[in-house]
C-alpha cells in the first residue's frame, strides 16, 4: 500500500483509535472521531458525557508527543476487503481558540457536531509515517 493510499483509506474512516504512553509507560488506548487533511488529524473533545474535559490522552501527549493512530475496515462476508491504516505521528494540544479551522472540519465531517460543535481542547496530531495493509 502507498503512502498516498494509506492516507485516503485513513481519511475515510468515521473512527480511528489513537494510543498514547502515561508517565509510567503504559500504553493507553481509545477511540476517537477525527478530521484528516494530508499529513495533519485533529481530534476534539466533545460533548459526549465524560467524567472530565482533562482526558488522559491530552496529558499523556502533553508529556510524550509520540502517538500512533489505528482505522481498519472489517467486513465479516468479505476478507477481501479487510484493510488496516497506521499513522505515526507528534501530537499536541490546542485550545479552541487555535483550533477553529479543525472544529470546523470536524464539525463538517460528523452531523452530530452541527448541533453541539466540539468545544475544545483538539489533539492535532502532524503523520510522520503512513503504514497499512489490504488484502486486495
Amino acid at each position: 500500500m502507498t503512502q498516498d493510499e494509506a492516507r485516503g483509506l485513513f481519511a475515510g474512516a468515521r473512527v480511528a483509535r489513537l494510543a498514547t504512553v502515561d508517565a509510567d509507560g503504559r500504553p493507553h488506548l481509545v477511540p476517537i472521531t477525527f478530521a484528516a487533511a494530508g499529513d495533519m488529524v485533529w481530534s476534539a473533545v466533545d460533548e459526549k458525557p465524560k467524567r472530565t474535559r482533562r482526558l488522559r490522552r491530552l496529558e499523556n501527549v502533553a508529556r510524550e508527543p509520540r502517538v500512533a493512530l489505528l482505522a481498519d475496515h472489517y467486513d465479516d462476508s468479505d476478507w477481501g476487503a479487510l484493510w488496516w491504516v497506521r499513522a505515526d505521528g507528534a501530537g499536541r494540544v490546542l485550545e479552541a481558540g487555535d483550533a477553529a479551522a479543525a472544529i470546523a472540519l470536524l464539525t463538517e465531517r460528523y452531523a452530530q457536531y452541527r448541533d453541539a460543535p466540539p468545544r475544545g481542547p483538539v489533539l492535532e496530531i502532524a503523520v510522520e509515517r503512513w503504514s497499512g495493509w489490504r488484502a486486495r
